[in-house]
């Protein structure tokens, strides 16, 4: 089976001093193993003095445990995602040691590696099922539809990150999503054209399908509403070299330039716009910026590139401290600069943050409940966002929490400068 229960402790890894960069097909750095194990995960008082301050009160959980389900694509052919099982587990263990786990219990994960592959996804949602979890938490995942469509038969309640798959935004019965999906994809490209006076903007897109999905249908009409052109490039994931494919996107007038996908797909993107010296406008999602994209690129290949997030991926210490106290307390060299890193932590900490007042008997069904029953509460790591999952967040997409999201422009290294909130 695909499936893996992992307790209230953090998965550690092993790392050795002449440990190998993996993943450079994805998101950053993981480690290799040097034949020695680290036993559990580091203790408050590991993580140095003022990590309490941070982390809050202890609040240990107890009792039987909550089963809650993590499906993340994991490692595979394309992409590496594995560090989005680290941070689920240290999530999970900063949980029971500070939140209270849920209802008072502590949260035991049952994850699975979804692999990129809809069969394999698809599985992984109905193993959930089949292992009695009480609701699910969906990490990266590329083929939303196979997770979803088989949770939502079985009534789970199901908390994305995001989700850009219209079955599961317009879902007003047990699915949640922490990102609005029409601000890095859509809103965030027209504003940039606009501020440009650009009528066109060329979308140069990852081509798997939760990638796509929001740029047809209101997404479309909401760049036709606004005058602007849109042209959709689809590049296979994986692709290392794009001028092909963008020579003759960009021999005209391609406007701005708006680029999804995660980094080493960015990678290979803004190498090509350097390669063909396209000097306009351009906009990105925050997962196509980590220290990978940077230490790939010459800084002024990136200097004013206008990057829109649910989480302040690369700010400050103080900006995202919690998430940074979290991974270091709980994990084991966690590239904190991973935008799937800081989506893995909203999530999971989301899901305990939204139905905080529930008590009693937890259940699929009493999770749902508190869900849509919570109040407006801060969003874990979203640097002032907020969320709600009422189903009034976003017209249109009952499933979604979040209106609007973050918005940084990158300097002369590569870095956010600064993330303003803005309104969905």
């Amino acid at each position: 089976m695909a499936i893996e229960v992992v307790d209230g402790r953090a998965r550690r890894g092993r790392a050795g001093r002449a440990c190998l960069l993996l993943g450079v097909l994805l998101l950053g750095v993981v480690g290799c193993a040097d034949g020695s194990d680290d036993e559990g995960a580091a203790t408050t008082s590991e993580a140095g003095p003022d990590a309490t301050s941070v982390l809050g009160p202890l609040d240990e959980a107890s009792g039987e445990p909550v089963r809650i389900g993590f499906i993340t694509d994991g490692r595979n052919e394309v992409t590496d995602l594995s560090i989005e099982l680290d941070v689920a587990a240290a999530t999970t263990a900063y949980v029971n040691e500070h939140l209270g786990g849920i209802a008072g219990r502590p949260v035991e994960i049952v994850t699975c590696e979804a692999k990129l592959d809809p069969g394999i996804s698809a599985n992984c949602a109905n193993e959930m099922v089949g292992e009695g979890v009480a609701a699910v938490v969906v990490g990266t995942v590329g083929n939303v539809d196979a997770v979803w469509n088989p949770l939502h038969g079985a009534g789970m309640p199901t908390m994305f990150f995001a989700a850009a798959a219209e079955g599961a935004l317009s879902d007003s019965e047990t699915t949640f999503t922490l990102t609005d999906p029409n601000t890095p994809t859509v809103l965030l490209p027209i504003s940039v054209a606009e501020q440009n006076d650009e009528d066109k903007v060329t979308a140069i897109i990852i081509d798997v399908p939760a990638a796509l999905t929001i740029y047809e249908g209101e997404g479309a009409q909401l760049f036709a509403d606004a005058g602007i052109e849109l042209n959709l490039v689809r590049v296979p994931p994986g692709t290392p070299d794009m001028v092909p494919q963008l020579q003759n996107e960009l021999a005209g007038d391609p406007g701005e330039v708006h680029v999804l996908g995660n980094d080493s797909f960015c990678i290979a993107a803004f190498q090509a716009l350097d390669l063909l010296a396209f000097d306009g406008p351009v906009s990105a999602v925050t997962a196509c910026i980590s220290d990978a994209t940077r230490d790939a690129l010459p800084p002024e290949s990136l200097e004013g590139i206008v990057v829109a997030s649910s989480s302040p991926v690369g700010a400050d210490d103080q900006t995202d401290e919690l998430f940074r106290t979290v991974m270091a307390t709980y994990g084991n060299d966690i590239d904190t600069s991973r935008a799937a890193a800081h989506a893995t932590f909203t999530a999971m900490t989301g899901l305990v943050v939204a139905i905080q007042d529930l008590t009693g008997e937890v259940t699929p069904e009493t999770i749902t409940a508190a869900i849509k029953s919570m109040p407006e509460r801060e969003l874990p790591d979203g640097a002032g966002l907020t969320f709600r999952c009422d189903g009034k967040q976003v017209a249109g997409a009952p499933a979604v929490c979040v209106a609007g999201g973050l918005v940084t422009t990158l300097d002369g290294d590569g870095q956010p400068t600064s993330y303003a909130t803005t309104e969905g």
